[in-house]
């Protein structure tokens, strides 16, 4: 039967019940959550970030031809600001997409309009500065090119000079990154034997000490336990992330019998040169974190950039995450030809209509004394 927008509960209600379910493979931190819907009534962008959940229930009503497009393995929750970048086993930098948490198969058009649509709202917000035409050119001819030429990843050495000077800019200071990860609190809980293991056996000492912290980081994943091992080795700081992860929201949106978690099957055969720092250990993730690995928010990109050629390479990126389901890109190729033209943007806009209607309900419902706090 085809769903009915008027059968989807408001906002309120699936914020609960979506939280309801991921209280039951993970233990969320109630001061986190808290933090999480107070961000999302703050501004129309974290509201976006932070309720995927939603947006995978929207998505067959609101799009249901474009949900029905091949499917790949997909990012499920893209974004502007899911990028970032990582060192490779050469030490070389590397930049794409940087979180799979929500990796699940979906229609290949999801991650695409997701991303069309994050652009958008960073355009109204006045993040960036191209219009809606420019943005959506940009990443669709990304992606088009990228599948044409089988992909590709970014090695931020002899060529993309311009996304290393921007990845690599004055905001993301040492000095800054550091004192923030310093500033976390110590950790207080108990880690499972098996990741305890992982993050210790991650560090590249064996008898130095380190400290474990709580660290508060995220939007959509905020919530989630997040551990950091923090040490000084030969004089300068290092440290590694342990977090938590829950299936996909695509299972509750969908009302599927599975715990599955597809994050590590995607980061293994997506094009892209894989961080030799990330593993996994049960339902936890383990990373390095340092200035230069890490994701990067479009408020700390310098003014001066060029921005169409940044949403290009998304687009491509994104590509380059699809390519990692072989068999589908030749429907995906020929369902992308006939698609009429701006069918992405015409959909981004009506993904965004929704959204930006959820987040003025949450905001009238929302606790006008907290959002001021």
């Amino acid at each position: 039967m085809k769903p009915n927008k008027h059968e989807l509960p408001d906002i309120i209600y699936a914020t609960a019940d979506f939280e309801k379910w991921a209280s039951r493979h993970v233990r969320l931190i109630r001061s986190d959550v808290e933090l999480k819907h107070r961000n999302m009534a703050r501004a129309a962008f974290p509201f976006l970030r932070a309720t995927f959940y939603r947006w995978a229930q929207w998505w067959p009503i609101v799009c249901p031809e474009l949900a029905r497009a091949p499917q790949v393995l997909a990012v499920g929750d893209l974004h502007i600001e899911n990028f970032g970048t990582w060192r490779d086993l050469e030490g070389r930098l590397i930049w794409g997409v940087n979180d799979f948490d929500e990796a699940w198969a979906a229609a290949y058009t999801v991650d695409l309009v997701r991303l069309l649509a994050s652009a958008y709202l960073a355009i109204e917000e006045q993040h960036l500065s191209l219009s809606r035409k420019e943005a959506s050119r940009a990443i669709e001819q990304g992606y088009r090119d990228s599948l044409a030429k089988g992909g590709g990843p970014f090695v931020l050495a002899e060529h993309h000079r311009w996304l290393r000077l921007l990845a690599l800019n004055k905001l993301r200071d040492p000095v800054r990154f550091w004192e923030k990860m310093c500033a976390c609190p110590r950790y207080k809980g108990t880690l499972p034997i098996g990741v305890a293991k992982l993050l210790k056996s991650t560090l590249p000492f064996r008898e130095e000490k380190y400290e474990l912290r709580s660290r508060i980081a995220g939007l959509g994943s905020l919530g989630h336990p997040r551990i950091l091992a923090l040490a000084t080795w030969h004089g300068a700081h290092i440290a590694r992330e342990a977090k938590q992860l829950t299936p996909s929201a695509w299972i509750w949106a969908r009302h599927l019998d599975t715990t599955e978690i597809l994050s590590r099957e995607l980061v293994k055969c997506a094009v892209r040169i894989q961080d030799p720092h990330v593993h996994f250990a049960e339902h936890w993730i383990v990373r390095r974190l340092a200035p230069d690995c890490c994701h990067i928010e479009i408020n700390t990109l310098p003014t001066e950039r060029d921005e169409e050629k940044l949403l290009y390479c998304m687009g491509w990126e994104t590509a380059n995450i699809h390519l990692g389901s072989p068999k589908a890109i030749p429907a995906v190729i020929r369902d992308l030809a006939a698609r009429k033209e701006r069918c992405l943007h015409k959909a981004a806009k009506a993904m965004l209509k929704a959204t930006l209607n959820d987040w003025k309900v949450w905001r009238r419902k929302w606790d006008g004394a907290a959002l001021a706090s």
